[in-house]
């Protein structure tokens, strides 16, 4: 499935319109060393034209340079389940999806690993947070990282991780996916080590707050603290993870959690859509991180997160798009557009959430819980050269560009992406992979149905 390319690296990006500190910066040279942004100078004189290639002087007038995006939430198997369960309450579609989940293979898991994260990266996004659902097969992570390694994509991996069984998944996860912890954890040690030093580290996924037991909380924090690890946990998506922990332990389920320790500055908690105030209190006191997935909160109708409440008290939110079987694409421009006009919805405002605003959110707000390097107020020396260069000219339904910043956010898409680096090597190079065969992977993909 490999396609042949240029030499992916790139040592200067040259003549573009950078977004840093802030504001747009016409006319830079972007200084790549060591795959981290090192210097951002006013453009030199073109000797002979040229540059690199991607983004040359000559078209510099609708080159655009931004970091590119941590998408903060998805299940990368569910490219393969598009459209399964629609127009389904949550806890139905969830019993549809864990039946596709058990039956993934190695071989379908590393097709929908590829193919999610290549339309990942051409809508802009440089890393992705993988939040994969418990299960045994080491063959099957093995697949996945594979894929992922292929792409060239940066990742934070969560292994799924859950030690409650229950069929019905209302107070508990889906036994046939669940092995003991002991021999999890061994298996992520195996998979760290594999990982060592590529763009991929290890987290921690767990299903929800119904899926995992004292005692399973307990030994989860240890291990993920004594090896400085992400831990991810779907928390509060509809009213289920309260009720339920409401009836099973007197508690709701934020009580729960920080009862029992399982919430601390590591801890990316995802959806929280109905989280009330106190809840916010107690995720902003520990540090705790925030993945916002408007697109799939519309879909499943689970409702509308109160991010604006979130961040007036300090709460760190990412942005996410969530799996393609509740999202039905892995598009993050369209996450990004949404993220905003959905609170301008609810709250009658035109004036929130504006460019630079949700930028920030979804180029940076949550690295700290990730383990990722601080990004803020665009492109910033001293991080790695995950970068997207978008050109307005490739699509005349962006133009004319009055303000860049505004044209991105609401009418972007993945047509403007033209060059994606990943710790300053390309990635994406004219709106295509530079390491995999796109027919190809069509037609194995045509070829599941």
């Amino acid at each position: 499935m490999s396609a042949a390319g240029p030499s992916p690296a790139i040592d200067v990006l040259t003549d573009v319109t950078v977004f840093t500190g802030g504001e747009w910066l016409a006319h830079r040279d972007i200084h790549i060393v060591d795959g981290e942004v090192a210097s951002i100078e006013p453009a030199a004189p073109p000797l002979g034209g040229g540059g690199d290639g991607a983004s040359g002087g000559s078209g510099s007038a609708t080159r655009h340079v931004i970091p590119g995006f941590v998408n903060t939430h998805t299940h990368l198997q569910q490219s393969l389940m598009r459209g399964v369960a629609e127009c389904t309450p949550l806890l139905e579609w969830l019993l549809a999806v864990g039946v596709e989940t058990v039956k993934i293979t190695p071989e379908r898991a590393y097709l929908a690993t590829v193919a999610a994260s290549l339309e990942l990266l051409r809508s802009g996004t440089t890393t992705v947070v993988e939040h994969m659902w418990p299960s045994p097969s080491s063959e099957l992570h093995e697949a996945v990282i594979r894929g992922l390694r292929d792409t060239g994509i940066r990742a934070v991996l969560g292994r799924g991780v859950a030690d409650r069984p229950d069929a019905t998944r209302k107070w508990g996860f889906e036994p046939k996916l669940i092995a003991p912890l002991d021999e999890v954890t061994d298996q992520i040690d195996a998979l760290r080590t594999q990982v060592d030093g590529s763009a991929i580290t290890m987290a921690l996924a767990v299903p929800n707050p119904r899926s995992v037991t004292e005692e399973g909380m307990a030994m989860l924090r240890d291990y993920a603290t004594a090896r400085d690890m992400t831990v991810m946990i779907h928390l509060l998506e509809t009213r289920t993870d309260d009720v339920m922990c409401l009836e099973h332990t007197g508690m709701g389920a934020v009580e729960y959690l920080d009862t029992n320790s399982f919430l601390w500055d590591r801890v990316l908690a995802v959806h929280c859509v109905e989280l009330d105030d106190l809840g916010q209190s107690i995720l902003a006191e520990r540090g705790v991180g925030i993945s916002h997935n408007p697109l799939s909160n519309m879909r499943l109708g689970s409702g509308v997160a109160p991010i604006p409440d979130m961040l007036a008290r300090g709460v760190k939110v990412g942005l996410g798009v969530d799996g393609a079987a509740s999202n039905d694409t892995q598009n993050m421009l369209e996450s990004l557009r949404i993220g905003a006009y959905l609170q301008r919805a609810v709250h009658k405002r035109a004036d929130l959430l504006g460019f630079g605003e949700m930028l920030d959110i979804a180029t940076g707000g949550v690295n700290s819980v990730l383990g990722l390097p601080a990004v803020r107020g665009g492109v910033t020396v001293g991080s790695p050269a995950d970068l997207t260069v978008v050109d307005f000219a490739r699509d005349f339904a962006t133009l004319p560009v009055h303000d860049p910043g505004a044209s991105i956010l609401t009418t972007g898409g993945p047509s403007i992406v033209d060059t994606v680096l990943v710790g300053g090597e390309a990635v994406i190079r004219d709106g295509r992979s530079v390491f995999v065969d796109e027919e190809g992977l069509a037609k194995e993909l045509l070829a599941l149905a």
